[in-house]
């Protein structure tokens, strides 16, 4: 007979069994990020502390939680999460050590941070700029003196992971999976435009093509045009370099138009060195071109606040692709008139 003093064995090795396997609930200490001195802040961030606390006040109505429970990340905590991603591309978990936080609640303030930057985009990313359009063309004149330059465009492919869904659309033409995105800048290495929704496979004139742009261009609501590569075709609108140019005005027009093309090309590197993660990213391919988005955002608000970047690592240029669209007569015509009249002596 079993003694009624005693508790069933069994039951008491089921409860300890079931304590062992309890997980023990640990609050993590919270960094107080302004604490720390800007150098710090700039090389993890990418912001000193005067633009994080401008970036938190503009962002808080779409990131904060509404409820402390749980000890949850202030809203100046969830932006430093998503920015420490932003300028180093690590893995989530690697982000989530370092602030103290864990791996879901670091993918959860990236998500929040990437949502609430893309509805700033037009508020931050205009064409033809911020600065007045005679002030544009001025900038753009002073490099090389073309005239009439309000932008200028170019392809950049962003890699990411093999997707499940329609994979080979993401295949470039240097066989790896990425999105191909389209950006303009002005003189001062601002982005004015940026399209980033397109598979790697897409051919820059298409995305041109496509872009609300390029139908305002052509119903003439700016007055001036881009410049672009061999990418595109030589259009009224966006003058391409001579493919065979003649010794003399052509050469000449062809030199001033890549010393002011480089623009773009010294943006883009800005660009990915200050945001690491455009190196590679490891998430679907909608969720990178919301990244590359608030990317884009956040480089227009560290121009405007005047903050440092670090080296430019440029890119292999990307001029020699495989497929040149046929040239438009107009754009020819037009291009002809500047050389003649501005590089012919």
């Amino acid at each position: 007979m079993e003694c009624p003093f005693l508790r069933n064995p069994i039951e008491a090795e089921s409860e300890i069994i079931r304590n062992a396997l309890r997980r023990e609930r640990m609050l993590r200490l919270r960094l107080d990020i302004l604490s720390f001195p800007d150098e710090y802040l700039i090389e993890r961030y990418r912001f000193s502390s005067p633009s994080i606390i401008y970036l938190t006040n503009i962002l808080r109505p779409q990131i904060y939680n509404i409820t402390n429970r749980g000890r949850a990340p202030s809203p100046e905590q969830i932006l430093c999460v998503a920015l420490r991603f932003f300028a180093n591309g690590s893995f989530l978990y690697n982000i989530g050590d370092a602030e103290h936080i864990g791996k879901a609640t670091a993918c959860r303030a990236v998500r929040k941070v990437c949502l609430a930057l893309k509805r700033l985009l037009h508020a931050f990313v205009v064409f033809p700029g911020h600065k007045a359009l005679r002030a544009n063309k001025e900038e753009f004149h002073r490099i090389a003196g073309l005239p009439n330059v309000i932008g200028c465009i170019d392809g950049t492919h962003i890699p990411i992971t093999a997707p499940s869904i329609n994979e080979g659309d993401y295949v470039n033409r240097k066989s790896f999976h990425s999105i191909n995105v389209q950006i303009m800048c002005d003189a001062a290495h601002m982005i004015t435009n940026v399209e980033a929704k397109w598979p790697g496979s897409v051919h820059d004139s298409r995305i041109y093509r496509k872009c609300t742009l390029s139908n305002r261009f052509a119903h003439g609501e700016f007055d001036g045009y881009l410049l672009g590569d061999r990418g595109y075709p030589c259009m009224p609108s966006l003058l391409t370099p001579y493919p065979d140019p003649e010794p003399g005005p052509q050469q000449r027009f062809n030199v001033a138009h890549c010393r002011t093309r480089a623009r773009v090309e010294m943006t883009l590197g800005i660009l990915k060195s200050r945001f690491q993660c455009l190196r590679r990213l490891r998430v679907s391919p909608e969720r990178a071109c919301d990244i590359i988005v608030a990317c884009v955002v956040l480089h227009n608000i560290a121009l405007i606040r005047g903050e440092q970047h670090p080296a430019i690592q440029m890119d292999d240029p990307e001029e020699d692709q495989p497929i040149h669209p046929a040239d438009v007569q107009d754009g020819r015509a037009v291009r002809d008139i500047i050389c003649q009249n501005h590089f012919s002596h």
